[in-house]
């Protein structure tokens, strides 16, 4: 485990599974949302959030944590040597975008750059979520069913195995 591809719907807990793999593993995290987003939620040049990805990509060892975009999606995915797709069932990311939009009312979230716009952040989250599991999910699904024979893969669908999950990689880097 040193190439580690972290992604699935929106709200899915992604970013708090990320930095807690980070806490176990010590490889470095790389938030895409910080990435793609500066201060207040103002997107920055494509061209420059593209070459940051890549030049995270190149590196020996990487934890990268979310969408980004189409574009680079992909490439990420087959860089990696670890997935870890978060695929909980469709009411458990709507009830924690809905956590993270109350909850962001009085604490921004983690993993978002600051003073993003809570309110339009997680309307855009309502949305992918629709997009994603329509479009998206069958696609992830299909990748990891192909990918399994060249690298590690960790399907996540409850919150169960999320607990599971952390309890394998700590057995693993106590080896």
């Amino acid at each position: 485990m040193q190439k580690v591809a972290v992604f699935g719907n929106a709200g899915g807990g992604k970013s708090t599974l990320s930095r807690r793999l980070w806490e176990i593993t010590g490889l470095p995290l790389h938030v895409l949302d910080k990435i793609k987003y500066q201060s207040g939620g103002i997107e920055v040049p494509h061209e420059d959030y593209k070459r940051a990805h890549q030049e995270i990509l190149v590196s020996e060892r990487w934890i990268i944590d979310g969408f980004g975009c189409m574009e680079t999606l992909w490439l990420r995915l087959d860089e990696a040597d670890t997935l870890v797709y978060v695929d909980l069932p469709l009411y458990v990311h709507f009830l924690w975008v809905t956590k993270r939009l109350i909850t962001g009312f009085f604490k921004s979230p983690a993993g978002w750059p600051e003073n993003s716009p809570i309110l339009k952040s997680s309307l855009n989250s309502y949305r992918a979520l629709w997009l994603c599991q329509k479009y998206l999910t069958p696609k992830y699904r299909e990748y990891i069913k192909q990918a399994q024979s060249t690298k590690s893969v960790y399907h996540i669908c409850s919150t169960k195995e999320i607990a599971q999950f952390f309890e394998s990689i700590e057995n693993e880097t106590d080896c």
